[in-house]
């Protein structure tokens, strides 16, 4: 039997507004469309945590057995710059500034992003489509909206008809809005606009003279709305009907509200099950913004070359802190935080690396069975990181005061929490050893080897003061001299 078939695996659908035992459409297969990044630039931490999040949802899937097909946008036209169908598109803008070609500055930014990705250990999508390499999907996409009545071309640009979908349908209904409440909140059209509504919302945008991106079309020369991409791409390849949608939170509406009305125009129904969105990040307890210079990007968190860091961290590290959030909640990024989760993760893999010398002997003081279904029931909760987490240091309590020679655990049971903890660990979180980390130990190794020989030859010179300073000092730090027959070794508390 399959792991799938054991576990009830309840998550929050934010369309219903409740949690909701996953049931995947066609098991053991399983579809999940992320909303990628728009890659005009490089990638920011916000960004980070929803794909270090849906990662870990994606892993935890394939744990549990299935085939998930994880698709998985990049954004290289068509955002512009904001949501009332107005301004320059993102990345043809950077290109003008740049004086580059726009798909210069697509290869520059989707190359970053992947490196930053790759460095937190998330594990590529199974299909990473790009908006202009389906140009003639979504023309086509545009013209199943038309014919089902639910679009209008004006002068080149086609808009989808908020009000006429509405009639029969609720938008709004993912964000929780009323359509009446949008409309009061809207500016009055000045005569200027083409569109019908307020809310209407382009799905095909004429390109004025100075647009870079353009493609010929039925309507003239433009260019695809937004939202339009990811109703196609995630419908192209995972069908009229797929399992999960994902994305930030900050997408939900319009985005992800366009993108219901647009399946259920084209297609004549929603095409998403489940929809799940990740929470914002804060750093310090203000919500990030390059207005204000409270940022923070991947880059300076690693190298500490930030004056909001007193050093940098490795991805992993960074990683475990994210995972010590459930994905739904705000989240606060600060450098107590980081430097308390740095000690945690140290624990967590001694533990580990304790775990893998001890030998059985005698009956069980430890309950794996009972620990291995705390383990599972916290992450069938909605992906519950958190509660995970304080399961696998429970299991590390055990393991630092067991007798590595006779355990207290039988053959059979640890066996089961090796497995166990290497799976939760690695497989699920997506935690890497600290010796798989850029090189950030190494660096620390060889400063500790340093520190150890300064202190020996105070020992030799029988100068105790120094030799007491450097230890006390360390211990201060969190990092622990431990003097033995073979030399000294240091651990970090």
């Amino acid at each position: 039997m399959a792991l799938y078939e054991e576990n009830e695996l309840y998550l929050y659908n934010s369309l219903t507004r409740k949690k909701e035992k996953f049931e995947a459409l066609n098991a053991p297969l399983v579809g999940m469309y992320v909303c990628g990044p728009t890659v005009y630039s490089d990638v920011h931490l916000g960004n980070c945590r929803t794909f270090i999040s849906f990662d870990m949802v994606y892993r935890y899937l394939t744990h549990l057995g299935y085939k998930v097909r994880y698709v998985r946008n990049i954004t290289d036209a068509g955002h512009l710059e904001n949501d009332a169908d107005e301004g320059e598109d993102k990345i043809g803008k950077k290109a003008r500034l740049e004086e580059l070609e726009p798909m210069e500055i697509v290869q520059r930014y989707t190359l970053g992003f992947r490196e930053v990705m790759g460095k937190f250990n998330a594990i590529p999508p199974s299909i990473e489509p790009t908006a202009t390499g389906h140009i003639i999907e979504q023309i086509e996409t545009v013209k199943k909206i038309m014919e089902a009545g639910m679009a209008y071309e004006v002068n080149g640009s086609v808009y989808f008809d908020v009000e006429q979908y509405n009639t029969d349908n609720h938008y709004g209904k993912l964000s929780g809005r009323k359509i009446e409440e949008l409309q009061s909140g809207t500016r009055e059209l000045d005569g200027q606009s083409e569109k019908r509504n307020p809310l209407d919302f382009a799905i095909w945008k004429k390109a004025s003279p100075a647009h870079i991106m353009r493609w010929n079309s039925p309507w003239g020369e433009g260019f695809p709305g937004w939202h339009l991409e990811c109703s196609v791409m995630s419908t192209k390849y995972l069908g009229e009907q797929f399992d999960i949608h994902g994305g930030g939170m900050d997408l939900k509406f319009p985005h992800h509200e366009c993108e219901i009305a647009q399946n259920k125009a084209a297609n004549g129904d929603e095409a998403v099950r489940y929809w799940m969105h990740g929470n914002m990040l804060t750093l310090n307890g203000q919500r990030m913004s390059k207005s204000t210079g409270n940022t923070l990007n991947p880059g300076e968190l690693f190298t500490g070359n930030t004056d909001k860091l007193t050093k940098g961290f490795a991805p992993s590290v960074v990683r475990f802190f994210m995972m010590q959030a459930h994905y739904a909640s705000q989240f606060d990024f600060s450098n107590e935080a980081l430097l308390a989760a740095e000690k945690g993760f140290n624990r967590l893999m001694e533990g580990w690396q304790k775990l893998q010398q001890l030998r059985s002997g005698g009956t069980s003081d430890f309950n794996v069975t009972q620990w291995k279904q705390a383990c599972y029931a916290a992450m069938n909760d909605d992906f519950n990181t958190p509660i995970l987490i304080a399961h696998l240091f429970e299991a590390v309590r055990f393991v630092n005061a067991a007798d590595p020679n006779a355990s207290g655990l039988s053959d059979v049971d640890l066996d089961s929490l090796q497995t166990s903890m290497h799976a939760f660990i690695f497989d699920v979180l997506g935690l890497e050893e600290a010796n798989e980390q850029e090189g950030q130990h190494n660096k620390l190794d060889g400063v500790m080897e340093l520190l150890i020989k300064l202190r020996k030859a105070a020992r030799d010179d029988k100068n105790w003061a120094l030799s007491d300073k450097i230890r006390d000092e360390l211990d201060a730090l969190g990092i622990q001299l431990k003097d033995g027959k073979d030399g000294t070794t240091y651990s970090i508390n």
